[in-house]
């Protein structure tokens, strides 16, 4: 089961790559330039996705950690099973909302502002650096954006309780949005209007079943189900 949920997390980053482009792809172009107007090419880019996956691997080590610590201990077993439960049921609103069904929750709601604001301006001195020594950083950096899609696979991430498969999911998530980023200019083309409104809305499916995944092994670990 572990398997098809790092592919799920994997085809959710994919098709998730509207997303991606509308939060980071026009700063990611802007970085890339140095202050001569030189662009940094296809090596600021490929530094800067090696740094956010990176980031996005310790994460889904950190939350497989914290799930292993947390999620199977004796002592509180059936409140952190409720507590799984109710993330599922909440991974599945999250991807329901996205694919379209309502609109008081999808992944855009999850996505806060204020942070973003922060990182614009603490790497405002990056900037100034030539772009293939402040890409990695950068990278490094921005893996820590708020983002819906990455709070949804970081739950059922969490979920797993393996350090190992927490990881292995994140990584998955960010090989799978980094097309988007390297390939910025033809892709924000090709993904205009109703093919960008489709991906995301499949992009919500996936989410929605990475929960149903996990919500019918929890119940089956609750009892509830045979």
């Amino acid at each position: 089961m572990s398997d098809s949920l790092i592919y799920m997390a994997f085809v959710t980053g994919l098709l998730g790559t509207g997303h991606c482009i509308g939060m980071c792809g026009g700063l990611v172009s802007a970085l890339s330039l140095s202050e001569a107007g030189r662009q940094g090419g296809w090596f600021f880019h490929l530094l800067y996705n090696l740094g956010r996956i990176s980031t996005y691997t310790f994460i889904g080590a950190v939350v497989g950690w914290l799930g292993s610590a947390l999620a199977y201990t004796d002592r509180f077993k059936m409140v952190t099973r409720s507590l799984l439960i109710g993330s599922d049921v909440f991974v599945i609103l999250v991807g329901l909302g996205t694919a379209g069904l309502f609109t008081w929750l999808n992944v855009s709601k999850l996505d806060f502002p204020g942070p973003m604001k922060a990182m614009t301006f603490a790497v405002a001195g990056l900037r100034r650096l030539p772009p293939a020594i402040s890409a990695l950083p950068l990278g490094l950096l921005f893996g820590f954006i708020p983002c819906g899609y990455l709070y949804a696979v970081a739950i059922t991430a969490a979920q797993s309780a393996s350090v190992a498969t927490g990881a292995l999911m994140l990584f998955a998530f960010g090989l799978g949005t980094a097309p988007s980023l390297l390939l910025f200019g033809g892709a924000a083309h090709w993904l205009s209007g109703r093919a960008r409104t489709w991906m995301l809305r499949i992009a919500g499916l996936v989410v929605a079943g990475m929960g149903v995944i996990n919500l019918i092994k929890h119940m089956r670990m609750m009892g509830w189900l045979s």
